[in-house]
């Protein structure tokens, strides 16, 4: 039988993914990074990007949009903690057209406020879903 890798990819909003699987890549702090099992223990930083998770008897590659985190790989484990993630399939174009929608909304709320009054890490979250929105939907695209 072959080795497996246990992933787990969670968000602050939720699991976004748990099986098993033969290999996973993910955009690393300092460049994209691939593991198998018995991969050498491991802790960092991840950047925004795609996980690609391959399964061993799926015909394709799941995909996870992920706005950064971090990475602990044990032995034959790998967990994701995503500040925000988001799976291909779940989005289509008008949830992309609501969360530009609500992201514009927004700036005109704010537009005429003092910068210190301004909630910068609401901002900052609101991009950070409509960039993964928008990386997703491109993805899911490329992968009709």
């Amino acid at each position: 039988m072959d080795k497996l890798l246990r992933v787990d990819i969670l968000s602050v909003e939720e699991l976004l993914y748990s099986g098993d699987a033969v290999f996973v890549s993910l955009p690393g702090e300092e460049g994209e990074l691939g593991i198998y099992p018995r991969h050498a223990p491991l802790l960092t930083r991840i950047r925004p990007g795609i996980v690609k998770i391959r399964e061993r008897e799926a015909s394709g590659d799941e995909h996870i949009f992920v706005a950064g985190g971090f990475l602990e790989v044990r032995h034959d484990s790998v967990i994701v903690l995503a500040d925000h993630a988001i799976r291909s399939p779940a989005l289509d174009a008008a949830k992309a057209d609501e969360a530009r929608r609500k992201a514009t909304d927004l700036r005109a709320q704010f537009a005429g406020q003092r910068e210190r009054e301004f909630n910068f890490a609401a901002a900052r979250s609101e991009l950070m879903d409509e960039l993964a929105r928008f990386f997703a939907l491109a993805l899911h695209k490329v992968a009709r």
